[in-house]
């Protein structure tokens, strides 16, 4: 094991075209979840300039079914978007959200999917699709987060709150960072570097000094803020470092639902299987699997059986028991990794990690998934019905099952 490197994390703001897409994606997921907590969504959102595009599939009750749309139904998926992009703060010539065109392209779920999915008299309800999940916890932060990927979403955090407030009015929606740390052992020890581009109001840039030098002054006041000064002591600082950025967000790039997955989970510091999140009901173990992988691992590190745990689960379509479960705890554990899994799998309220366990487990048939879409699903206070994979609460479970 390495004990001497640097490794980096970015993040992207609510305002990067790609989390547009993806905050669009959920708030449909979570509108068809409001009126029907076993609604199928699979929703797919294109952003560009002055045009938000929706594509995929659905079944919901009292919304779409038996190929139709509900009355009124198409309209308040419409209002829903402009909604969502008004919310990010989207008053922009290239990309308002009162005067961007919409095109909504949802149509019925497939037949065949389905009957893998839904339960029937003598099976239980399958996996919607196949695939492989990770979810990864470290001791590096409070929240058991890579500490680059933490500090990345925060300094976005940070600026988009003080832009909605107002103290920050140069400040415009779309925005990234990169924080790369230098790593002693398992732990950070400096900053070496720290990259903000931020798009701004016009003026501030390269053409204006004097302004430049404002805005500057400003990111790096959130980054003193954000990152421990014990940690800022050789810092070097990347500033729009283009010179400008005035244009951005979907008039600047198009956005796509999903992708921004290691932006979603570990910073890198973990594997991903490859499956997004956002616009998929929780039916989808992209998703659900994720979520519960990200809980056990999480739990393993807070129950002490080790300092930094990466699991894998595998399913396969229409199929309800998991393929495999494995357990890595990178030779920090406190017990065998074979005894972890043994005792995951052995925990009962864990329903053997079947999709309908999972879902029952964390609760995840609810409107709860556009917070998400934004500055990570991991790593989140758990609140309310909110993050519910953030909990601690299998701690003593896994405690009592290693003896």
């Amino acid at each position: 094991m390495r004990t001497n490197y640097l490794f980096t994390s970015e993040s992207v703001s609510e305002g990067h075209p790609d989390k547009v897409a993806d905050q669009i994606s959920d708030a449909i997921v979570d509108l068809f979840l409001s009126k029907d907590p076993e609604a199928r969504i699979a929703c797919e959102t294109l952003t560009t300039t002055q045009l938000v595009v929706l594509a995929g599939e659905i079944r919901c009750k009292g919304v779409f079914e038996n190929g139709e749309w509900a009355p009124g139904a198409q309209e308040e998926i419409e209002k829903t978007v402009r909604a969502t992009v008004k919310r990010i703060g989207y008053e922009q010539d290239g990309f308002h959200w009162e005067k961007l065109e919409f095109i909504n392209r949802l149509h019925g779920q497939s037949a065949h999917i389905a009957q893998g999915v839904d339960a029937g008299e003598n099976k239980d309800e399958g996996a919607g699709d196949q695939g492989i999940m990770f979810g990864y916890a470290t001791d590096e932060t409070p929240g058991l987060m890579p500490a680059t990927l933490y500090y990345s979403h925060k300094i976005l955090e940070r600026m988009a709150a003080d832009r909605h407030s107002g103290v920050a009015p140069f400040l415009e929606p779309d925005a990234k960072s990169q924080v790369t740390l230098r790593y002693e052992g398992s732990l950070p020890v400096a900053a070496t570097a720290v990259v903000v581009s931020t798009q701004h109001a016009p003026g501030y840039d390269e053409n204006d000094p004097a302004k430049q030098a404002e805005l500057e002054a400003y990111v790096k006041g959130v980054i003193a803020d954000v990152i421990p000064p014990v940690l800022l002591r050789e810092t070097e600082y990347f500033i729009n470092p283009t010179g400008s950025f005035e244009i951005g967000g979907p008039d600047g790039d198009a956005g796509l639902t999903g992708r921004k997955i290691i932006v979603d989970t570990y910073g890198g510091a973990a594997p991903h299987g490859g499956g997004a999140f956002s616009g998929k009901d929780p039916t989808k173990v992209d998703r659900s699997a994720a979520y519960i992988t990200r809980y056990l691992a999480k739990n393993v590190v807070a129950a002490g059986l080790a300092t930094r745990c990466t699991i894998q689960i595998a399913y396969a379509i229409g199929v309800s028991k998991p393929l495999s479960l494995y357990v890595d705890t990178h030779e920090t554990g406190t017990v065998g990794d074979d005894k972890i899994e043994q005792a995951i799998l052995g925990i009962a309220k864990l329903g053997g990690l079947t999709p309908r366990a999972i879902r029952t487990h964390l609760g995840l048939n609810k409107p709860i998934y556009q917070p998400t879409a934004a500055y990570g699903h991991f790593g989140r206070t758990a609140e309310g019905d909110f993050f519910p994979w953030e909990r601690l609460d299998l701690v003593d479970d896994l405690k009592a099952a290693l003896g």
